[in-house]
């Protein structure tokens, strides 16, 4: 009995090692898995987690205000610029500082005049993707009243006041250039609100056009009175850019905020192939 019984004791020990050797042979290729999908070189590229958002003339940094909650739900980090509106030179470096604090790739979004902002910004080794919404885009050595005069798109029914400023404070002329597709109530609070722009700014040339060398994103609106669609098209055309269209007016941000931040998403998946 005393063998029998040490016979059995010894099988089950041998049992139990196979089984742990087993056990540990699954964690070992398990672990492998593991590195080869985290170091194996020529991986993908880690996703895209940063959003740099940069306003237009006439508003501020709150207008990304129901995109940005919409993108951080995603899960993104956002962050809108906010730009004096001064010069090309002083946006430029607004934009700059903000993408300097960001850890990790970004895509960088402009609207309207800041298309120009993010064309020179948009040169830092970060940035990854760049999107125009509805927005100017410069070539090299060129400054937005070269552009405007190029694609034969003058700014009508705006004069510079006696400090070289231009403004849209009227509601109504704001409603109808920049936010036909909002309410009447939203485009008075937007208009009490809203930052001129100096047009010096205009004549401000970009030094190198990022999108020469990075992946671009346009979203042409299509109902827009303050940058006719057509010229938003040649634009988009002219930078190679991937063009989504949108039924909205010049403000899509605000009238059309999930839309909006649904494309961008679209933009920052692509951009992080």
């Amino acid at each position: 009995m005393s063998q029998a019984n040490d016979s059995k004791g010894l099988l089950g020990k041998n049992a139990g090692a196979r089984k742990l050797r087993a056990w540990k042979q699954q964690l070992l290729i398990l672990a492998g898995l593991l590195m080869a999908l985290t170091s194996t070189p020529g991986q993908a590229a880690p996703a895209i987690r940063n959003i740099v958002l940069v306003h237009g003339a006439f508003v501020d940094g709150s207008s990304w205000a129901q995109v940005i909650g919409r993108l951080q739900r995603l899960g993104y980090h956002v962050t809108a610029v906010q730009n004096p509106l001064t010069s090309l030179a002083d946006d430029v470096a607004a934009t700059e500082r903000v993408l300097q604090r960001q850890s990790g790739d970004v895509l960088l979004v402009g609207h309207s005049w800041a298309g120009a902002v993010i064309t020179q910004a948009g040169n830092a080794a970060n940035v990854k993707g760049l999107v125009y919404l509805s927005a100017l885009a410069p070539d090299s050595d060129e400054s937005v009243g070269d552009l405007l005069t190029r694609l034969h798109a003058p700014m009508d029914g705006l004069k510079a006041d006696e400090h070289g400023m231009l403004w849209l404070d009227q509601p109504a002329q704001f409603r109808q250039v920049m936010a036909a597709d909002i309410s009447l109530k939203q485009a008075r609070l937007l208009a009490a609100v809203q930052q001129p722009i100096a047009i010096a700014s205009f004549g401000g040339k970009v030094g190198h056009a990022a999108w020469h060398d990075k992946p671009s994103w346009y979203v042409n609106t299509t109902r827009d009175q303050a940058l006719r669609p057509e010229v938003q098209l040649r634009m988009a055309s002219q930078i190679g850019a991937t063009v989504y269209s949108v039924s909205s007016s010049h403000l899509s941000m605000m009238s059309h905020p999930a839309t909006i931040a649904s494309l961008l998403d679209r933009a920052a998946k692509a951009a992080s192939r």
